[in-house]
């Protein structure tokens, strides 16, 4: 399996050690440098598929789509499963409430309800209701939903992402998610 090169390689680390453990451990280190080699020749192809994970990064998109359009009321409903594939985020958005349920954190153990009205564009009302598993994990959420009011209305739904809130990275993490969704419900297609 190696080539002259590698052959030449070897001999010339051979050469250079000394008795027989020298000579074994080159020779074990060429072998382990070759297969090495041999095992990642693979990776990289342009042929690669992407890991189809929840959490294999942020590409700006929620990990969740839509189950449903809004109804004639402004109101929707979409599950932390949902998809379809039509719907996405325009820019422009109508007026009304969207839910998003079961919004996973990136723990995986913990997820939220979010309620978003939207007027104008505009956010004038949210309302976040947690799932936890641990008191630790509680204790965020709660501060979490006490905070995110004050962050979050009357700011513009286009675009927006809140940093870090009352210490709570996952949960942030979720609502930032749960607003990609909700983004995409409200979006006039």
């Amino acid at each position: 399996m190696a080539s002259n090169k590698d052959s030449k390689q070897v001999s010339t680390i051979k050469a250079g050690k000394s008795g027989s453990a020298g000579v074994k451990s080159a020779t074990v280190a060429a072998v382990g440098l070759i297969a090495a080699t041999t095992l990642l020749a693979g990776c990289g192809s342009k042929d690669a598929i992407p890991a189809d994970g929840a959490y294999q990064g942020n590409s700006g998109e929620s990990m969740a789509a839509p189950s449903s359009s809004a109804s004639a009321g402004g109101t929707s409903s979409a599950g932390g499963a949902g998809n379809d594939a039509k719907a996405h985020d325009t820019g422009k958005y109508r007026d009304g409430t969207y839910n998003v349920d079961n919004q996973p954190d990136s723990s995986g153990k913990d997820t939220i309800d979010v309620t978003v009205k939207v007027a104008q564009g505009d956010i004038t009302g949210v309302t976040v209701v947690g799932h936890t598993s641990n008191d630790i994990s509680k204790k965020h959420q709660a501060a979490f939903i006490e905070a995110i009011p004050g962050v979050v209305v009357g700011k513009p739904l286009k675009g927006l992402k809140v940093d870090k809130v009352a210490g709570a990275s996952w949960t942030t993490q979720a609502f930032n998610d749960a607003l990609a969704n909700a983004r995409t419900q409200a979006s006039v297609q």
